[in-house]
């Protein structure tokens, strides 16, 4: 499945449309963060009707997990979706499913490139990188 991932300032999703506020960035100033990540994924006729495991997580510019807290855990929101088929839509049509995962005081280090990792099932579907500026 292929995702569309966006950072913004603000987001939310009602039946189905994503609306966003301050989206599209992929440079700000370092320190607590409030960020959002808007989703938006493509799900193929066929795998609609199933439930699909979705897990976002924060790399650093390396591609290492960014752990935080006490003990250290990795930054992630993960959850299950699935998407049906409405009545009538013709057969082969590809569904939507949409998603907006917060991060409230989410620490980032100057000068230090970050990318948001999502996995579909286990597989690459999407990410969305970020840099800050050096203090």
């Amino acid at each position: 499945m292929e995702a569309m991932l966006l950072l913004c300032d603000y987001a939310e999703t009602v039946n189905g449309k994503l609306y966003i506020m301050g989206g599209g960035w992929t440079i700000c100033p370092p320190g607590p963060r409030l960020m959002a990540v808007a989703v938006r994924v493509s799900v193929p006729w066929d795998q609609t009707n199933v439930r699909h495991r979705l897990d976002l997580f924060l790399q650093d510019d390396g591609g290492s997990p960014v752990k935080l807290g006490d003990p250290p855990q990795p930054v992630m929101k993960t959850g299950d979706f699935e998407v049906g088929r409405p009545a009538g839509v013709p057969a082969g049509t590809e569904m939507e499913f949409t998603a907006v995962f917060g991060f409230v005081n989410l620490p980032v280090e100057p000068d230090t490139g970050y990318r948001w990792q999502l996995e579909i099932d286990g597989k690459p579907s999407g990410h969305a990188s970020f840099r800050t500026t050096p203090s």
